[in-house]
């Protein structure tokens, strides 16, 4: 196969983490190994993504970063694309997401609180996780006049992503630990704004739109900062149950011991 218009994983990184700062090696070879990506291989064993596979890897962090869809829904969506059905949503311009369906109900519920008891019609979860993930801290239930639970639709997203975790054995419990992390390093991320708002403007931080297009895009480029720092850091210590790496993966852990 010539190597011509083809990628190797460090650089199809390289190329997406400017849009996308959380990106890494790792985070690639975990969508490969969920199925939601089928590079091809030399005959010496390196991964080579084409086009068309760069392609549908943004589509896929797309997906993620912006309509906070989890990967078994993700999945489902770059299936329907392959089998040529209709798309009925949206997607950046100029790559696969132009063709491959979003739901829309997230959107819908967003700015709605909603009785409990409809989590398992709404999300296909059952109200015990839901409370469960209360009681972890990961979301907060309101309270109607009526003493009824109310789920806020912002936190949609986020009970569809804990949903999926339960298949990985991760549960609501095992969340808790990221609501602590979480309340720590927020302080750090405020602290940490008003420094880079001073350094624009004095001492006094300006209440302007302007300002405050500066102040998110800080904050997104912070998240995905420090997002990247903590999936290498979980990535070097998490063991691998499987041997017989191809040269590609090889050359990078020996590269991470050196």
């Amino acid at each position: 196969m010539p190597d011509a218009g083809y990628l190797t994983i460090g650089k199809v990184v390289k190329k997406l983490q400017q849009q996308y700062p959380d990106l890494s090696i790792s985070k690639v070879r975990y969508l490969q190994d969920e199925g939601l990506l089928n590079p091809s291989r030399t005959p010496s064993g390196y991964r080579l993504y084409s086009q068309k596979d760069v392609r549908r890897l943004e589509t896929i962090l797309y997906l993620q970063k912006n309509r906070f869809l989890p990967l078994s829904v993700i999945k489902e969506e770059l299936e329907r694309a392959d089998a040529g059905q209709a798309p009925v949503g949206e997607g950046p311009a100029g790559s696969l997401a132009d063709t491959i369906t979003l739901p829309v109900e997230d959107e819908e519920n967003r700015d709605k609180l909603h009785p409990i008891d409809r989590m398992p019609d709404l999300l296909g979860v059952t109200v015990g996780f839901v409370r469960q993930l209360s009681e972890a801290g990961v979301i907060r239930l309101m309270c109607s006049p009526h003493g009824r639970d109310l789920v806020d639709g912002r936190d949609f997203p986020l009970i569809r992503v804990c949903d999926e975790l339960r298949h990985f054995g991760i549960g609501p419990k095992n969340l808790r630990q990221y609501v602590m992390a979480a309340n720590r390093e927020s302080s750090m991320f405020e602290q940490a704004l008003v420094v880079f708002a001073r350094k624009g403007g004095g001492v006094e931080i300006e209440d302007t739109e302007a300002a405050r297009t500066r102040y998110e895009q800080a904050f997104s480029r912070m998240l995905g900062l420090t997002n990247t720092v903590r999936d290498e850091l979980i990535a070097r210590r998490v063991t691998k149950p499987f041997k017989n790496e191809g040269p590609d993966e090889a050359r990078h852990d020996e590269g991470r011991r050196s």
